[in-house]
């Protein structure tokens, strides 16, 4: 069993759906969590200079979305045909936008702009990415992809929690198939036993 090390901020964020894969293939892991004002002393150890990396077996690697797909290829969350491995691509892949556009609104230094750019976040950009995801997650039997559990779904359930913070509220509480798959993702034992005894974060 190769041994695995995640490098990230104190938060869920970007390293949580590797860190959920992880714990639904039972698989141990360093969580190395580094405060903030540290950053300067670690970037220049990391690849690109950017986090989360994983390491395994000493090797580093960035790139969440990668390091996600590469887990699943190890243990059993990928589709199955190369057609399903698309699908599930292409549903990360949309996800990512979804979390890019809600971060261009939380990120946004000024705070004028920042104003300006919420309304349209919340009910225009926010509905169009869910009312898709959530017909999606109808269509295929309560999942993303292939009426299973995919690493996309959950890629999907671990990211909410920053997504909610970023936009200020709960995304997803009009969309009934998205609370189906949280409430499934979020009750298989592995992954409740990891939410139980993570450290708290807001996102």
């Amino acid at each position: 069993m190769p041994s695995y090390k995640i490098t990230y901020f104190p938060v869920k964020a970007l390293a949580e759906p590797i860190r959920f894969i992880l714990s639904y293939a039972g698989v141990e892991f360093e969580d190395e969590r580094f405060e903030r004002e540290n950053w300067p002393k670690i970037k220049p150890n990391m690849p690109f200079g950017q986090v989360p990396v994983l390491e395994v077996d000493g090797k580093k690697i960035h790139q969440s979305t990668a390091i996600c797909r590469y887990l699943a290829k190890q243990y059993g969350l990928l589709g199955t045909s190369d057609w399903e491995n698309l699908e599930i691509d292409a549903a990360v892949d949309t996800i990512h936008d979804l979390r890019a556009k809600i971060a261009s609104y939380s990120y946004e230094a000024h705070p004028e702009a920042k104003e300006a750019k919420y309304g349209p976040l919340v009910k225009e950009t926010i509905p169009f990415y869910l009312e898709r995801l959530d017909a999606q997650v109808k269509r295929n039997g309560g999942y993303f992809i292939g009426g299973k559990l995919t690493w996309a779904d959950l890629v999907f359930v671990a990211l909410l929690d920053y997504l909610n913070f970023m936009a200020k509220y709960n995304i997803i509480e009009k969309y009934d198939n998205l609370k189906m798959l949280q409430d499934k993702v979020l009750a298989i034992p592995k992954i409740k036993a990891w939410v139980n005894k993570r450290p708290q974060s807001d996102c």
